[in-house]
């Protein structure tokens, strides 16, 4: 059953970083409605996805796998941190490009 919280934190974590895109190519076609309500869904789905992980080393503490939490901990912590960036950076240029200054060039 635990097993199912590092399918869903890779899930949510994927989610977290295309969601941006998906906010990029909307605004291109219609404009920027619903904008604020995709951007809360990115940085939830990687506050749940990081949230995933912790619980699935709290499990692995719990039962006192100490091997698997010596082999993990930096993977774990790198694509923790790698997500974190990637989610705030991506979310970070679809707002530049939704809502930057507009300038008219002739």
């Amino acid at each position: 059953m635990y097993g199912w919280l590092n399918v869903g934190s890779l899930l949510l974590g994927l989610a977290a970083l295309i969601i941006p895109v998906i906010i990029i190519v909307r605004y291109k076609k219609r404009g920027n409605r619903n904008q604020p309500v995709l951007y809360t869904e990115s940085m939830c789905a990687c506050a749940l996805s990081l949230f995933f992980q912790i619980c699935y080393n709290d499990h692995l503490v719990k039962i006192k796998d100490w091997p698997a939490l010596s082999d993990t901990s930096e993977a774990v912590v790198s694509g923790a941190l790698n997500l974190l960036l990637g989610t705030i950076l991506f979310n970070v240029f679809a707002f530049v490009i939704c809502y930057g200054k507009k300038t008219d060039r002739k």
